[in-house]
């Protein structure tokens, strides 16, 4: 029955997702923006008034962004044939210079039929103009930002009169609701920080559309490792057609200093323990995601896994199951608190 249902809901999400992706995002952005709000409602500012400045703000960063890159997407786009068939001649050349000059297998010539080396630049035209098809609903989706945002200060009380609750017995679902919003902020932040790094990487080294790799970098650094792989390949491709094999290596071993600087070293420790997913979970996070909202499924696939793990750590009984979808180092830390915890228990005993 479990199963079943959980079949009957993926399928209903699939159905409803050009309804779903839109609140979707709304709700990551009210989470991401809800700190700000409180802020400035403790320094008196009424509750309309400092939503309506959150919310104009966003409006205007999106604005701005849409302006800038738009132009950018489009020439992109109508671009995209002539470097996918660069791309296609340099590709045919190696494999050409490899069977004649290197005595390679025949095999290596059929070999060059079935890659497609322009595919990664297609994938990139098609998750960005799905994002612009997204951004068509920015009404919907500023106006769902503005009714959460009002919403957030006032949800506790309403839900202690309507079910008499506690400030104990909500604590699971707040503690769960801060930790998704403290998880999001950090990874928009550093995410920012990638965009900046690596659109200041190709503007140095003379791409085309350097905007535009930032951007992709940006969005595609919400998800861990295989983002950052699929931002930098396009780069990379599009420096060897247009540049050459100098400015490829150049530009690959940029993104993977950031990606090192930014993922493995800064975001590990300012996020903490227990924000961490399995490589697995977000490998198959990404094409389930993705198949069940579309391209722009793909960029929120780990924020959608992080807030299905964050919901499971709060409950004892599908606690273990949160550790599984999680990382080495968040199993390490949860057997250490399991172990201090049993340590704690033992001295109770003992001293009673």
């Amino acid at each position: 029955m479990v199963m079943a249902a959980v079949v009957i809901v993926i399928y209903g999400m699939q159905m409803a997702k050009n309804l779903l992706v839109p609140f979707l995002i709304a709700a990551f952005l009210a989470l991401i923006s809800v700190k700000p709000m409180l802020w400035l409602q403790r320094q008196r500012v009424p509750s309309v008034i400092a939503a309506l400045l959150i919310v104009i703000s966003l409006m205007l960063i999106v604005a701005v962004a849409a302006a800038i890159l738009g132009t950018s997407i489009a020439d992109f786009t109508a671009a995209l044939p002539v470097y996918q068939a660069r791309l296609d001649v340099i590709v045919d050349g190696v494999f050409e210079f490899l069977v004649k000059h290197m005595n390679a297998d025949e095999s290596v010539e059929s070999l060059a039929d079935m890659i497609d080396p322009g595919f990664a630049m297609g994938l990139v035209a098609t998750i960005l103009n799905s994002l612009k098809v997204v951004m068509t609903n920015m009404f919907l989706i500023v106006f769902t930002i503005i009714f959460i945002l009002l919403e957030a200060s006032s949800i506790q009380t309403k839900l202690q009169a309507a079910f008499g609750r506690n400030g104990v017995s909500l604590e699971g679902p707040r503690d769960f609701l801060q930790n998704l919003g403290r998880y999001l902020g950090i990874k928009t932040v550093i995410s920012l920080a990638t965009g900046l790094c690596a659109g200041l990487l190709t503007w140095s080294l003379g791409l085309d559309f350097p905007l535009l790799w930032g951007m992709l970098a940006f969005m595609l650094n919400y998800v861990p490792t295989i983002g950052s792989i699929i931002a930098a390949v396009p780069a990379v491709l599009l420096a060897l057609v247009q540049i050459g094999p100098g400015a490829a290596g150049a530009t690959a071993a940029g993104f993977i200093l950031i990606n090192i600087v930014f993922g493995n070293f800064l975001e590990p420790r300012i996020m903490g323990y227990g924000v961490g997913l399995s490589p697995l979970i977000v490998f198959v996070g990404l094409f389930f995601w993705g198949w069940v909202f579309g391209p722009v499924g793909m960029l929120l696939s780990v924020p959608l896994s992080m807030t299905l793990k964050l919901a499971l750590e709060n409950d004892e009984r599908t606690r273990w199951v949160a550790v599984l979808l999680g990382s080495e180092r968040d199993a390490d830390y949860a057997i250490r608190r399991r172990a201090a915890r049993r340590k704690a228990d033992q001295a109770t005993s003992t001293s009673s």
